[in-house]
Order: C-alpha cells, then structure tokens, then sequence
C-alpha cells in the first residue's frame, strides 16, 4: 500500500509539473466520455427502462395497419366487447380508457383538464402505486352501475394548481360542477394519457365506447395474440362500425415503446454512433499525448533502470500515471455529461419519447464511463509501459541527448493514430455537414402561409352547455368578435381543422361532371372568411365567400391550386361544384345544416400551403364556410401586432367574459411553435446541433493531437534541425522535413475517412437520409480538416524553423 501511495504521489506531481499535457490529455478524454455518458443515459432511459408499470414488455396497443413514427390507426370498443377480449388465452389483463376534457371550477379560477375515466381494475393493470393516498378501487366503478365520485390527482398538475401539498387529499374539487373527492396522487412516473385528473369509468351494456389496453399472458407473442384477436376485431367491426376507421388496416399488436421507438429511435442511433466516434478520438488523443511523452521520458527511466529499478516497477509507475490521468478525465466527463444532458433534454422533439420515462445519469452509465477509463489508461498506458520498461541504458545515457528521430516503431504508431483521428473526424464532419443542410433546407421550405405573429387559440367548449346548431354559431361569432375588439389583436378567424402545418380532415370526394372514384380525396377545412388574409395565402382565380354567406352557412367551397390541377387541367373549376362524402354522415358530435351534405359550389382557387408536414408536398384541399359543421370545440386563429403569445392571458380573460366556466385549452401555441414542434423539423434541430457540436469537438482534439505529435517531432530533432541549418540547409527544406509527415498520415487519414464516408452511407440513409453525406458535405469536410490540419502543424513547424542552429546544437 505505501508503494502505491508512493506511486499516485509521484503521478500526481507529474502531471502537475506538466500542465499543458494533462490539461489536454484529461480535456480529450472528459469531452468522449461525457458525450457518450449523456447520449447513452438517454438510450438507457428510453430503450431498456421507459416505463413503470408493471411487465412493460408484455402490455400492448390494438393497431389497424402499420405503426409509424407518426402513430397508428386504433379503434374503440364498449364494455361488452371490453369482457370478450378479456375471455381470450392470450390475454392476461386488460383495461378501458377513456380520455376527455373537463373544467376544473368553483375555486380560484376555472382551467380546462385532462381527464382519463378508467375500469376498477386499471390500478392492478399499471401496477404503480400512488404517491399519496390510493388509486381508484374496482369498488368505485362496478359493472352496470354509476361510478363514485372519485379523483386521483395527477403529479404534475397536483404541483402546478395545488403547491405539492399533501393536504389535497380527502378534499373535493368540481370538474364541471360535479364534486368530486380526491383520494390520491399518481406517482410521479404515472403519466398515462397525460392526464391531469384520473376518474373511474362508467361502464355498462350501451354503446358508450372506450380505448382498449391490454397485457398478453407471458410467453404469448404479437402475432399470437393478434391471431386470436382478429375474428373479434372482426364482429366489433360489424357490431360498432362507429369506432373504426373508415378504411382500417390489417390488425397488429405493438408493444408500448415502439411508436416511439420508430420516431426517436433513428436519431438516437446515429446520435450514439457519433458521440462513440467521438470517444475513439479522445481516446486517441491521449494514446498519442501517452506515447509522446513516455517516449521523452526515455532518459528518466534509463537513469531509474541503472539505480536498480525493475521492469515492474517501472511498468506500475506508467500505469499508475496513466490511470490517474483516466479516472481525472473520468470524473471530469461525468461532471460535464449532467450539463450535455440537460442540453440534449432541451432539444428532444415533444413526444418523440414516453412521458413516463425519466432520463438521467444512473448507475449503469456511471459504471459504463469509469470502466471505459479504466481500459483506456490501461490500454494506452500498457504499450508505452511495456516498451519504456527495458530501455537500452548505454544508448540512453550517452551524452543525455535525445534520439534524432525517435524509434521507426514510435513514428509508425504515431502516423497511424493520426491518421486514425483524421479519418474518423472526416467522417463526423461530413455527417454533421449533411444532417446541418439537410435541417436548412427543412427550416427554408416554402410554407404558403406566413406563420409570423399568428397563434392558435382553442376554445373547448362543452357539448351539454351548448348543444344546438344556433347555440354553437352564435358562441363562436361571439368569441371571434369579442377577441377582435382586443388593443393588439390584428384579425381573428375560425380555423377548424385547417391549422398547418398539419392541417385538413381527409374525406373522399365526388366532382360534378365527373364519374365518382375511391380514388378521388382531399382534406376539408372549415375556415372562416378571412382565414387566408390573416394566413396570407393568395387569392389564385375567383373569390372568397363574405361574412354574410358565412353567417348562413353558404354552400360554398375554395379548393387549393393542386386540387384545381389534379382535377380541373383545363383551369375551369369555377362554377363547379364538389361534394364531401364525410359531410353525408357527420359523427355524432357535431351540428350541420340541411346544406353541409349537399352540393358546394366552388368559387374560388388559393396557392398551395404545406398541409402534411414540412417534407410532403400538399395534398389536395377544401375550404368551405366553419358554419357548416359546428362542434363544441372551436379553433381561432388570432393575427397580433405584437408577439403573440404576450397576448395569451388576455384572450383567456376575454373568453372568461363570455362564459365564465370556460377558458381556453392548453394546446393554444403559436404558428412558429406549431412548426418547430413538427417531428421531422424538431429531430432534424437535434441531429444538426448535436452532431454538428461533436464535429466541432473532434475536429478540435484532431487538431490538438496533430500539433502534439507535430511539436514532439520537432523536439526531438531539434539538434538535427541545427545540425543541418550550420551545414547551410535552408529553412525551407526544415520546414519540408517537419510538414512532409504530417502531410502524408493527414493524407492517409482522409483517403480513410472518404472510403469510410461512403462506404456508410447507406447505413445513414437507412437511419436519416438528411444526415447522408453528399459531394457537398464531403468537399466542405475536407477544406475545413485541410485548414484546421495546416495550422495544427504549422505553429511548431513554424517554431522549428526559427531556431538558432547555435543554439539547436547547445540543446540539452
């Protein structure tokens, strides 16, 4: 023990006594582990452990058609249903849900809720316990009967309307003026539909429908269970066509964690390769600042080796130094990963991973990273060691000086993991050059519209408070022209299901004139008459309907110019007419007049906008009068002359005039938002900013292990430097000599990296094709590592020759 004391001492003054070198050795390592710590602590969270409840792996969703990173098709089923899949083998458990909106009353101020109405059995199902009190009991909603009027608080609401405070239970709240009793608080890691309040669910034998959940028995596959599963989809579909898509797809069985693993999981993946790209070069980096300096330490250890010291203790000293250098830079890259991860947390694209999942530096992580110090101080340090421990003592100790230019085995090394570096540093360059244009050319599409100084405002009203066609009109013109009046507010308009970038209801359409065709589909929006003023979108051929046809509910339609072009080439769509298929049987929770059913004559032709995401082209739209399918639930657009989200708590103060028990939904953004929050643009954010920090981190360890072989060259051969310099070598041909090894392993290095570069882009296009390098992306690479490697080595090749040959040749 007193000999390794003695050890870790005579380290520690070591590196202390060689600032420069440790400084960039611990810098390098610190900067690859904490990368990698970060970005693995997120793949931990979000593929080995996302979920609390109990047997994750086994609970699964009821697909029709295909999962994809945008969702799947589902479908409802009524507590009878509910009871047959319960029967099947497969299934080991299941539950209903059933997600609504209610507003919370009758203390401080009303504010619209999450609800989610689930069966008696749902706490057995999740298998989470609650943080205070208890979960809803199969007692509070039994079969057949009303349920009790109970409440279990969600953590995050519980904290922002309550304060965190514990007293909340066993007090009452109103959920739209219904008393109920709140008997706990979910678990901070119980976030199952989002939901603010968790309620027990009615059900009985009527047609009242609800979200299926379901746990497979162990050992039971997907494709089991969807086999046993199809005959009743089969008869649900039948019984309840009401909950189906129109077109459902064929049934599958998906587990919890792979929709999101389809939207993240891609990035996550190419995010993980490059931050271990990253490591390697760190990892190099001291592999080189290592073998430098044991290799100049080679007349120290000769003098230790004639004073009786052994191998093994010159090997263990090595060893030990390299060690403390590993676990500084260790410990240092924990430090950092807790500052990478709050920055990575910051840029993940809302809901591209589950809510339950808390992402930070645990265990596993912090085990990963001091066993990839470890190895690499053991590693990096055993070679030199090795080496250095037999030095040749008569050759060492010959007048003291320094090998004119090192071993061919040290410089072969050396050459190598330089070119090593550079070829891994092409490759993250160009990647992060391809993932940087390819978010440009998203973030610069052509939207159509303008979504500056726009916001979405959404005002839920309540089916039973306002129930008739009239009731619902007059409450939205209200509201429209209430908001209007607003200092600040520019123009307000009705945007019902016509808020882009995602935007349009899809129905099947038939064309006056022409023979009708499954094939023939648009998306329907219901606008208002001065949507495309306060969007901004053109006026192509015709006319928008006025404020007074709007009122009556007009049979009017605007189509969108690809629709005219698809359907009308000779540009005669004005005076024709189109009809909706999904206005013809209108779901039960809206009010539409006689004429929303019938024939709509288009008036008019506006210029395309983006209306399937920013990647799509737009798909064919219609724009008719809002008046002509009424819901409860109104969506305004509202134009401000000011930032428009400062405007936020006025418009709900203006909402609450109207109908005091009302306010406006959580889901109120702004355009701007409502784009950055679109998947591929919020992905696309993060793999640019991510990767292109990485880049910037190797190409800055590149350029310091580059200068710090380039200035150990250059002292090891400062006394050949003088001696040909007194003999009357030009500068010039010093110059030569020091850049003529640089140049041929930075060379190597990128005829590396190019053949790596390609030889991997089909596996980046398998997981983004907008981080797939281009010519581009590859020439930008190579300029910018030309550059960074020209100055790398031209500050000591520049040193090298500026030095005195008298001086050279009194050296050391």
């Amino acid at each position: 023990m007193h000999t390794l004391l003695q050890d870790i001492r005579y380290a520690l003054r070591q590196l202390i006594k060689n600032p420069g070198f440790t400084a960039t050795a611990v810098l390098s390592l610190g900067l690859g582990i904490a990368a990698t710590t970060a970005v693995f602590s997120v793949v931990w969270a979000v593929v080995m452990n996302p979920f609390p409840y109990a047997a994750p792996d086994r609970m699964v969703h009821f697909a029709l058609g295909g999962v994809t990173a945008g969702g799947y098709d589902s479908f409802a089923v009524t507590a009878t249903q509910w009871q047959q899949v319960r029967q099947l083998p497969a299934i080991e458990d299941s539950a209903l849900i059933n997600p609504h909106r209610m507003t919370i009353v009758g203390d401080e101020f009303p504010e619209e809720v999450r609800a989610s109405s689930m069966t008696g059995n749902a706490a057995g199902f999740f298998g989470v316990p609650p943080l205070l009190g208890r979960a809803i009991l199969p007692s509070d909603a039994v079969e057949g009967k009303d349920p009790e009027p109970v409440a279990v608080l969600g953590y995050k609401f519980w904290q922002r309307r309550y304060g965190g405070d514990p007293a909340i239970v066993g007090k009452t709240i109103q959920l739209d003026h219904d008393r109920y009793s709140v008997v706990g608080v979910a678990a901070k890691r119980f976030t199952w539909d989002d939901a603010d309040v968790y309620l027990p669910l009615k059900t009985t034998a009527g047609p009242e429908s609800s979200e299926l959940e379901a746990r497979l028995r162990p050992g039971v596959t997907h494709a089991l269970a969807a086999q046993q599963m199809q005959a009743l989809v089969s008869q649900f579909e039948r019984e309840t066509p009401q909950n189906f898509p129109r077109k459902p797809g064929p049934l599958s069985v998906i587990g919890l964690n792979e929709q999101f693993l389809k939207a993240i999981g891609p990035s996550l993946a190419l995010l993980f390769g490059a931050v271990l790209l990253l490591l390697a070069i760190g990892c190099g980096n001291v592999s080189i600042l290592l073998l430098a300096r044991g290799t100049a330490r080679e007349h120290e250890f000769a003098v230790r080796s004639a004073i009786g010291a052994s191998r093994g203790r010159i090997v263990r000293q090595l060893l030990t130094e390299a060690l403390v250098l590993s676990l500084t830079g260790a410990a240092l890259g924990i430090v950092l990963a807790y500052r990478l991860l709050a920055f990575i947390l910051r840029l993940l694209p809302e809901n591209s991973v589950p809510h339950e999942v808390a992402i930070q530096i645990n265990l596993p992580v912090l085990l990963f990273s001091v066993v990839v110090a470890l190895l690499t101080g053991i590693f990096f340090g055993l070679w030199p060691a090795l080496r250095l421990s037999r030095p040749d003592v008569r050759e060492a100790m010959q007048s003291g000086t320094r090998k004119i230019a090192g071993s061919l085995s040290g410089r072969a090394l050396h050459n190598a993991l330089i070119a090593g570096q550079i070829a891994l540093t092409l490759l993250l360059l160009a990647a992060a050059g391809a993932s940087v244009e390819g978010f440009l050319k998203l973030a610069y599409t052509k939207l159509g519209f303008e979504p500056r100084n726009v916001m979405l405002v959404v005002v839920p009203g309540k089916e039973t408070t306002y129930s008739t066609y009239e009731q619902r009109r007059a409450y939205a013109e209200v509201l429209r022209e209430k908001m209007s009046e607003i200092p600040g507010v520019r123009s307000v308009t009705v945007g019902n299901g016509a808020v882009p970038p995602n935007s349009g209801i899809p129905t099947a359409i038939e064309l006056s004139g022409q023979p009708s065709s499954a094939e023939q589909q648009a998306r329907m929006n219901f606008v208002g008459e001065n949507y495309f003023a306060v969007l901004k979108i053109p006026l192509l051929q015709g006319r928008l309907w006025n404020g007074s046809e709007n009122h009556s509910a007009a049979p009017l339609a605007v189509i969108s110019e690809s629709l005219a072009r698809k359907y009308f080439p000779k540009g005669d769509a004005i005076g024709h007419s189109i009809q909706l298929t999904l206005l013809k049987t209108p779901p039960p929770f809206v009010e539409v007049p006689l004429s929303a059913a019938g024939w709509l004559q288009i008036v008019g032709v506006v210029s395309d906008k983006v209306n399937d995401g920013l990647r799509k082209p737009p798909v064919p739209e219609v724009f008719i009068p809002y008046t002509l399918v009424m819901a409860a639930q109104n969506a305004f657009l509202v134009q401000t002359d000011v930032p428009p989200l400062t405007m936020l708590h006025e418009i709900g103060k203006t909402v609450a005039s109207v109908d005091h028990d009302q306010q406006i939904s959580q889901q109120s953004y702004s355009l701007q938002q409502l784009i950055a929050r679109q998947p591929e643009y919020a992905q696309g954010q993060l793999i640019s900013w991510l990767f292109a920090s990485f880049a910037v981190l190797a190409l800055m360890l590149a350029a310091v292990g580059l200068y710090s072989v380039v200035a150990y060259m250059v002292t090891q051969r400062t006394n050949e430097f003088g001696i040909r310099m007194a003999l009357g070598a030009p500068r010039s041909n010093v110059l030569g000599l020091v850049v003529h090894s640089t140049i041929f392993s930075v060379g190597i290095g990128v005829a590396i990296g190019l053949v790596l570069t390609l030889a991997l882009q089909r596996v980046l296009a398998h997981f983004a094709a907008d981080s797939v390098p281009g010519f581009s992306a590859m020439l930008v690479a190579m300029i910018v590592l030309a550059l960074v490697a020209l100055v790398a080595s031209g500050i000591p090749a520049r040193r090298a020759v500026r030095i005195e040959p008298m001086e050279a040749l009194r050296y050391e």
